[in-house]
């Protein structure tokens, strides 16, 4: 989970010094970003099955292996297409790795009070992650360039693969169990390219002369999808991701929630790292320590949710916590060429870091909790793809967005419709989510 979100956040204040070195800009610098986030949405369905089927040690040291190597490569990219195929392939072990680590903390702990508290430090370890990220990836961009960004997590992936062998079982407890169905990889080529086209038709909708191009793609990304969803429905005996799960209420109402948060949220660092640097001038350092605030507030909101939504139950938690993360933003949207860092960008980032740290806990309590112990991996998978598919939607929209208008006014724009995104979840928690996570 660490090295994950570390990914994320530590690639993210790097992106104007690879921009600049590569030769990448605008929509087209994105892709750095984007082309992990897509295989990694398009294949953590098939990572989560491949969880339940085989094991967490088979599918959790697999995706590190090809983690590290794909960071290594990334490292030594001569050009934008190696560095995007590279990201491309760190993305399928990212898929691996995520769904794997939420099954495992739901096989150690079958006491919901407990596991509840788990999902809470599990969340911390996230915001640790995206705090070490922003300073480290500063701090080496400044110092060594910006390849040392991909290369720092080499020798961390090795240890962390060799530990996950050495510590976690060889078959979990059901995994595996009765006769063994084939995965459905059609089913996640079909879903990693519906989405991918989804995402370049959105990136591209704006460049000059490319109307045509970024149309033709958001039509294929609507094919695409529809016939994933009629090969899930009809046409394979064992899906990917069999549609009675969202005859879960809290499955689907949760994952509808931490799409309108993730868009706003999870697209922030990129969003608010590309502000600091080109509209207030900081150097990438600087605009590492600039996310300090927010991550050390996101740490605080998910320890309290650990302890506060078996009290509150997921629905009033994420309704809360949704609450304030769009006040957060909505703070953040008074930001202009001439703000001043503490009272303009740290206080609103602490609300909105504290909020979200809130909300991610009992939404995993509401999108895993409530389903049979068999699909734990899929609901995992599911949750981590709607995660990923907004953070990738979000960038692609918001910074085409803040492009589009220019200067602060841009992202002043975006960072206002990232907070009435996340009151809409709010107002979509308060009616749509059940009080209790088996509610049908």
């Amino acid at each position: 989970m660490f090295l994950v979100v570390l990914d994320a956040t530590i690639v993210s204040v790097a992106l104007p010094a690879i921009g600049a070195e590569l030769g990448l800009a605008g929509g087209a610098l994105g892709w750095v970003v984007n082309a992990y986030t897509l295989t990694f949405a398009g294949f953590l369905l098939l990572g989560g099955r491949l969880a339940d089927l085989y094991g967490t040690r088979a599918v959790l040291v697999s995706g590190l292996a090809v983690f590290t190597l794909a960071n290594l490569w990334s490292g030594a990219a001569g050009d934008p297409a190696q560095l995007v195929v590279a990201r491309a392939v760190q993305g399928v072990g990212g898929a691996l790795l995520m769904p794997a680590t939420l099954t495992v903390v739901h096989q150690a702990y079958a006491d919901p009070v407990r596991r509840t508290r788990a999902l809470g430090l599990w969340s911390m370890v996230g915001a640790v992650g995206a705090a070490a990220g922003t300073v480290a990836g500063g701090i080496l961009t400044d110092a060594l360039g910006w390849r040392w960004v991909f290369w720092v997590k080499v020798p961390v992936g090795l240890a962390v693969a060799l530990g996950g062998w050495a510590v976690l079982p060889r078959r979990a407890p059901g995994a595996g169990s009765g006769p063994r169905r084939p995965v459905d990889v059609v089913g996640a080529l079909l879903v990693t390219a519906g989405l991918a086209a989804l995402v370049y038709g959105v990136v591209t909708v704006r460049t000059p002369g490319a109307l045509g191009t970024a149309l033709g793609a958001l039509a294929g990304a609507v094919v695409l999808l529809a016939v994933f969803v009629l090969h899930q429905g009809r046409w394979t005996r064992s899906p990917l991701m069999p549609l009675r799960i969202f005859t879960y209420r809290a499955v689907s109402s949760a994952n509808v929630v931490i799409f309108g948060l993730g868009v706003a949220y999870l697209a922030s660092p990129v969003l608010l790292a590309l502000y600091l640097q080109r509209i207030l001038r900081y150097s990438p350092t600087q605009a590492g320590f600039a996310f300090l605030p927010a991550a050390f507030a996101v740490m605080l909101g998910a320890q309290a949710a650990g302890r506060l939504t078996p009290r509150w139950g997921p629905r009033r938690a994420a309704v809360a916590g949704t609450a304030v993360t769009a006040a957060g933003f909505l703070w953040l949207a008074l930001a202009d060429a001439h703000s001043a860092f503490v009272p303009d960008i740290a206080l609103p980032s602490v609300v909105f870091g504290l909020g979200a740290g809130f909300t991610f806990t009992p939404l995993t309590v509401a999108a895993t909790g409530g389903v049979d112990p068999s699909l734990t991996g899929l609901a995992s998978g599911l949750l981590n793809t709607t995660r990923q598919v907004a953070t990738a939607l979000g960038i692609a929209l918001l910074s085409t967005l803040a492009d589009g208008v220019g200067g602060a006014g841009g992202y002043q724009l975006a960072f206002l419709v990232s907070g009435a995104t996340v009151a809409l979840s709010s107002l979509t928690a308060l009616l749509w989510m059940p009080r209790h996570t088996g509610s049908a």
